[in-house]
Protein backbone atom coordinates (compact mmCIF):
# COMPACT_ATOMS: atom_id res chain seq x y z
CA UNK A 1 0.00 0.00 0.00
CA UNK A 2 1.63 3.28 -1.23
CA UNK A 3 0.86 6.67 -0.44
CA UNK A 4 -0.61 7.01 -4.01
CA UNK A 5 -2.49 4.44 -3.41
CA UNK A 6 -4.26 4.70 -0.27
CA UNK A 7 -5.48 8.53 -1.11
CA UNK A 8 -6.70 7.46 -4.39
CA UNK A 9 -8.74 4.45 -2.50
CA UNK A 10 -9.94 7.15 0.15
CA UNK A 11 -10.70 9.45 -3.02
CA UNK A 12 -13.79 6.96 -3.52
CA UNK A 13 -15.36 8.09 -0.29
CA UNK A 14 -13.82 11.52 0.09
CA UNK A 15 -13.03 15.02 -1.97
CA UNK A 16 -9.54 14.68 -3.26
CA UNK A 17 -8.00 17.53 -1.11
CA UNK A 18 -9.37 15.06 2.20
CA UNK A 19 -8.22 12.35 0.64
CA UNK A 20 -4.94 13.08 0.39
CA UNK A 21 -4.57 15.04 3.41
CA UNK A 22 -5.55 11.67 5.52
CA UNK A 23 -3.21 9.64 3.28
CA UNK A 24 -0.75 12.05 4.57
CA UNK A 25 -1.76 12.12 8.34
CA UNK A 26 -1.67 8.18 8.25
CA UNK A 27 2.01 7.75 7.10
CA UNK A 28 3.57 11.34 8.78
CA UNK A 29 1.88 10.15 12.39
CA UNK A 30 1.84 6.18 12.41
CA UNK A 31 5.30 5.87 10.10
CA UNK A 32 7.55 9.56 10.82
CA UNK A 33 7.11 9.69 7.00
CA UNK A 34 6.77 13.82 5.53
CA UNK A 35 5.67 14.14 1.94
CA UNK A 36 9.27 14.80 1.06
CA UNK A 37 9.71 11.38 2.23
CA UNK A 38 6.93 10.26 0.28
CA UNK A 39 7.90 12.03 -3.38
CA UNK A 40 11.12 10.13 -2.58
CA UNK A 41 9.38 7.25 -2.83
CA UNK A 42 10.10 5.73 1.36
CA UNK A 43 6.63 4.87 1.02
CA UNK A 44 7.33 1.84 -0.52
CA UNK A 45 10.32 0.64 1.50
CA UNK A 46 7.78 -0.05 4.56
CA UNK A 47 8.08 -3.29 5.79
CA UNK A 48 5.61 -6.46 5.25
CA UNK A 49 4.10 -5.65 8.63
CA UNK A 50 3.50 -2.27 8.19
CA UNK A 51 2.02 -2.90 5.18
CA UNK A 52 -0.44 -5.46 6.38
CA UNK A 53 -1.40 -2.77 8.98
CA UNK A 54 -1.96 -0.33 6.37
CA UNK A 55 -4.53 -2.47 5.18
CA UNK A 56 -6.19 -2.53 7.63
CA UNK A 57 -6.32 1.19 8.19
CA UNK A 58 -7.58 1.52 5.00
CA UNK A 59 -9.98 -0.55 5.33
CA UNK A 60 -11.30 1.23 8.61
CA UNK A 61 -10.95 4.66 6.73
CA UNK A 62 -12.91 3.86 3.94
CA UNK A 63 -15.81 2.61 6.15
CA UNK A 64 -15.67 6.35 7.42
CA UNK A 65 -14.29 5.71 10.53
CA UNK A 66 -12.53 9.15 11.69
CA UNK A 67 -8.18 9.16 10.85
CA UNK A 68 -8.12 10.48 14.70
CA UNK A 69 -9.63 7.03 15.98
CA UNK A 70 -7.45 4.90 13.82
CA UNK A 71 -4.65 6.42 14.51
CA UNK A 72 -5.30 7.22 18.12
CA UNK A 73 -3.98 10.64 18.17
CA UNK A 74 -5.48 14.56 17.25
CA UNK A 75 -3.55 17.69 16.52
CA UNK A 76 -5.15 20.47 19.38
CA UNK A 77 -3.54 23.77 19.08
CA UNK A 78 -0.25 22.55 18.08
CA UNK A 79 0.17 19.30 20.16
CA UNK A 80 -1.29 16.33 20.32
CA UNK A 81 -3.91 14.59 22.05
CA UNK A 82 -4.56 10.71 22.64
CA UNK A 83 -8.18 10.44 21.59
CA UNK A 84 -10.14 6.82 21.31
CA UNK A 85 -13.96 6.29 20.52
CA UNK A 86 -16.31 7.46 22.97
CA UNK A 87 -14.10 10.80 23.35
CA UNK A 88 -15.15 13.72 20.79
CA UNK A 89 -12.59 14.51 18.56
CA UNK A 90 -11.37 18.51 19.23
CA UNK A 91 -12.23 20.47 16.64
CA UNK A 92 -10.60 23.30 15.29
CA UNK A 93 -13.34 25.99 15.96
CA UNK A 94 -12.21 24.97 19.69
CA UNK A 95 -8.82 26.03 18.86
CA UNK A 96 -10.09 28.72 17.95
CA UNK A 97 -11.89 29.40 20.86
CA UNK A 98 -9.27 28.57 22.81
CA UNK A 99 -6.95 31.63 21.30
CA UNK A 100 -10.04 33.91 21.93
CA UNK A 101 -9.24 33.29 25.46
CA UNK A 102 -5.48 33.92 25.67
CA UNK A 103 -6.26 36.85 23.72
CA UNK A 104 -8.63 38.16 25.99
CA UNK A 105 -8.13 40.07 29.23
CA UNK A 106 -7.44 37.44 32.30
CA UNK A 107 -6.51 38.11 35.91
CA UNK A 108 -2.91 37.12 37.66
CA UNK A 109 -3.02 33.62 38.49
CA UNK A 110 -6.95 33.13 37.45
CA UNK A 111 -9.18 29.60 38.62
CA UNK A 112 -10.27 28.07 34.98
CA UNK A 113 -12.84 25.61 34.68
CA UNK A 114 -13.68 23.64 31.79
CA UNK A 115 -17.58 22.03 31.91
CA UNK A 116 -17.42 18.40 29.38
CA UNK A 117 -13.40 18.09 29.10
CA UNK A 118 -13.81 15.28 26.52
CA UNK A 119 -10.30 14.27 25.74
CA UNK A 120 -9.09 17.61 27.99
CA UNK A 121 -7.82 19.37 24.99
CA UNK A 122 -9.33 22.81 26.14
CA UNK A 123 -7.71 22.44 29.94
CA UNK A 124 -4.54 21.29 29.03
CA UNK A 125 -3.84 24.01 27.10
CA UNK A 126 -5.00 27.19 28.67
CA UNK A 127 -3.16 25.17 32.12
CA UNK A 128 -0.03 24.97 29.61
CA UNK A 129 -0.80 29.12 27.90
CA UNK A 130 -1.96 30.76 31.10
CA UNK A 131 1.08 31.53 33.45
CA UNK A 132 -0.04 30.37 37.04
CA UNK A 133 -3.03 29.14 36.21
CA UNK A 134 -5.52 26.76 38.35
CA UNK A 135 -7.67 24.69 36.06
CA UNK A 136 -10.19 22.10 36.90
CA UNK A 137 -12.66 19.95 34.77
CA UNK A 138 -15.11 18.32 34.76
CA UNK A 139 -17.37 15.49 32.57
CA UNK A 140 -19.91 13.05 33.05
CA UNK A 141 -18.04 10.45 31.40
CA UNK A 142 -15.22 8.19 33.59
CA UNK A 143 -13.95 7.31 29.37
CA UNK A 144 -13.40 10.65 28.99
CA UNK A 145 -11.95 11.76 32.40
CA UNK A 146 -9.50 8.45 32.11
CA UNK A 147 -7.78 9.82 28.57
CA UNK A 148 -7.81 13.40 29.97
CA UNK A 149 -5.97 12.39 32.36
CA UNK A 150 -3.58 11.07 30.45
CA UNK A 151 -3.67 13.90 28.37
CA UNK A 152 -2.35 16.12 31.33
CA UNK A 153 -0.17 13.31 32.31
CA UNK A 154 1.78 13.08 29.02
CA UNK A 155 1.76 16.99 28.57
CA UNK A 156 3.49 17.32 32.34
CA UNK A 157 0.61 19.67 33.77
CA UNK A 158 -1.99 19.81 36.50
CA UNK A 159 -5.62 19.96 36.14
CA UNK A 160 -8.11 18.60 38.54
CA UNK A 161 -10.37 16.14 36.87
CA UNK A 162 -13.70 15.97 38.63
CA UNK A 163 -16.71 14.03 37.54
CA UNK A 164 -19.65 15.84 37.40
CA UNK A 165 -23.12 16.04 36.46
CA UNK A 166 -23.87 20.02 35.25
CA UNK A 167 -27.56 18.98 35.09
CA UNK A 168 -26.92 18.24 39.04
CA UNK A 169 -25.44 20.96 40.27
CA UNK A 170 -25.49 21.49 44.07
CA UNK A 171 -27.05 24.87 43.46
CA UNK A 172 -16.52 27.06 30.59
CA UNK A 173 -16.34 25.17 27.99
CA UNK A 174 -17.77 22.96 24.90
CA UNK A 175 -21.39 21.26 25.94
CA UNK A 176 -23.54 19.69 23.85
CA UNK A 177 -25.83 21.67 21.66
CA UNK A 178 -26.36 19.80 18.49
CA UNK A 179 -30.65 19.12 17.90
CA UNK A 180 -31.31 15.69 17.34
CA UNK A 181 -32.57 17.30 14.21
CA UNK A 182 -29.99 18.14 12.70
CA UNK A 183 -28.51 14.93 12.32
CA UNK A 184 -29.44 14.10 9.04
CA UNK A 185 -27.21 16.70 7.95
CA UNK A 186 -24.13 15.27 9.05
CA UNK A 187 -21.30 13.00 8.15
CA UNK A 188 -21.11 9.62 8.84
CA UNK A 189 -18.14 9.67 9.95
CA UNK A 190 -19.18 11.66 12.99
CA UNK A 191 -23.08 10.04 13.77
CA UNK A 192 -21.48 6.98 13.27
CA UNK A 193 -18.59 7.20 15.20
CA UNK A 194 -18.28 9.81 17.55
CA UNK A 195 -20.30 9.70 21.32
CA UNK A 196 -23.98 11.12 20.92
CA UNK A 197 -23.75 11.82 24.60
CA UNK A 198 -21.46 14.69 23.60
CA UNK A 199 -23.05 16.02 20.58
CA UNK A 200 -26.84 15.90 20.80
CA UNK A 201 -29.04 18.06 22.85
CA UNK A 202 -33.15 17.52 22.45
CA UNK A 203 -35.01 19.03 19.87
CA UNK A 204 -37.30 20.79 22.16
CA UNK A 205 -34.81 21.71 24.81
CA UNK A 206 -31.88 22.94 23.03
CA UNK A 207 -30.63 24.87 26.04
CA UNK A 208 -30.85 21.80 28.48
CA UNK A 209 -26.92 22.30 29.21
CA UNK A 210 -26.77 26.25 28.75
CA UNK A 211 -29.47 26.99 31.98
CA UNK A 212 -27.64 25.50 34.35
CA UNK A 213 -24.23 26.43 33.09
CA UNK A 214 -25.39 30.41 33.42
CA UNK A 215 -26.90 29.50 36.88
CA UNK A 216 -23.89 28.24 38.01
CA UNK A 217 -21.36 31.00 36.79
CA UNK A 218 -23.55 33.75 38.28
CA UNK A 219 -23.05 32.31 41.54
CA UNK A 220 -19.45 31.09 41.09
CA UNK A 221 -18.12 33.81 39.20
CA UNK A 222 -16.49 37.13 40.67
CA UNK A 223 -17.07 40.67 39.51
CA UNK A 224 -14.87 40.66 35.99
CA UNK A 225 -14.80 36.78 35.77
CA UNK A 226 -15.51 35.60 32.34
CA UNK A 227 -17.76 32.63 30.91
CA UNK A 228 -17.19 31.02 27.67
CA UNK A 229 -19.16 29.15 25.87
CA UNK A 230 -18.97 27.34 21.87
CA UNK A 231 -23.08 27.40 20.81
CA UNK A 232 -25.43 26.60 17.90
CA UNK A 233 -25.29 29.66 16.23
CA UNK A 234 -29.16 28.96 15.50
CA UNK A 235 -29.95 29.70 19.31
CA UNK A 236 -27.30 32.17 19.41
CA UNK A 237 -30.24 35.02 20.45
CA UNK A 238 -31.56 32.60 23.02
CA UNK A 239 -28.46 32.06 24.95
CA UNK A 240 -27.67 35.37 24.86
CA UNK A 241 -31.11 36.41 26.14
CA UNK A 242 -30.20 33.74 28.81
CA UNK A 243 -26.79 35.07 29.80
CA UNK A 244 -28.07 38.50 30.04
CA UNK A 245 -30.80 38.00 32.57
CA UNK A 246 -28.01 37.03 34.81
CA UNK A 247 -26.46 40.32 34.44
CA UNK A 248 -23.35 39.54 32.55
CA UNK A 249 -22.40 41.75 29.72
CA UNK A 250 -22.33 39.86 26.47
CA UNK A 251 -20.32 39.59 23.48
CA UNK A 252 -20.85 37.12 20.43
CA UNK A 253 -17.21 36.03 18.78
CA UNK A 254 -16.94 34.36 14.99
CA UNK A 255 -15.05 31.56 14.63
CA UNK A 256 -12.06 30.96 11.92
CA UNK A 257 -14.54 30.15 9.29
CA UNK A 258 -16.77 33.42 9.78
CA UNK A 259 -19.67 31.88 11.87
CA UNK A 260 -20.82 33.43 15.05
CA UNK A 261 -20.14 30.35 17.43
CA UNK A 262 -18.98 31.58 20.45
CA UNK A 263 -20.49 34.01 23.31
CA UNK A 264 -18.19 35.28 26.26
CA UNK A 265 -20.26 36.87 28.99
CA UNK A 266 -18.23 38.90 31.70
CA UNK A 267 -19.76 39.37 35.03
Amino acid sequence: MTYNKLWRLLAQEYDRGEAQAIARMVYEVRYGLTLSDIYSGKDTQLSADCQAELEEIAHRLASHEPVQYVLGTADFCGRPFHVEPGILIPRPETEHLCRLILQSVLPPSPSVLDIGTGSGCIAVTLALDIPNSRVTAWDISEVALKIARENAKRANVHVSFEQVDILHLPSDSNPPYICQSEAAQMESNVLDYEPRLALFVPDEDPLRFYRPIASYAHAALHAGGQLWLETNPLYLEQITALLLATGCHVTAHDDQFGKTRFIQAIR
